[in-house]
């Protein structure tokens, strides 16, 4: 199983897209290890909205589809719209 995922920091009010295939509590873990990029600046990334897909590809699709929006209001609609999507292989 993979997942497009997004994150959300609320002392910077930024959400961080991204995709991945483990675990995502473990994925969580490692953004908020000590790494370089993006969601180290802060480490109250918490997940709040991810879809399920049956490949990477279409996880990494969905995550490149989702980033494309450039919209903040457009991502905060999605999130609330629903808990979690399953998606079968497209």
């Amino acid at each position: 199983m993979c997942y497009c995922y997004i994150l959300y920091s609320e002392s910077l009010d930024k959400y961080y897209i991204g995709h991945s295939c483990e675990d995502l509590q473990e994925r969580l873990r490692k953004h908020l290890s000590n790494h370089k990029g993006f969601t180290a600046k802060t480490k109250n990334w918490i997940i709040i909205y991810y879809e399920k897909f049956d490949s990477k590809n279409n996880a990494y699709k969905r995550e490149r589809e989702i980033k494309a929006w450039k919209s903040k209001l457009k991502i905060q609609k999605l999130i609330n719209s629903s808990d979690q999507i399953e998606h079968p292989d497209l």
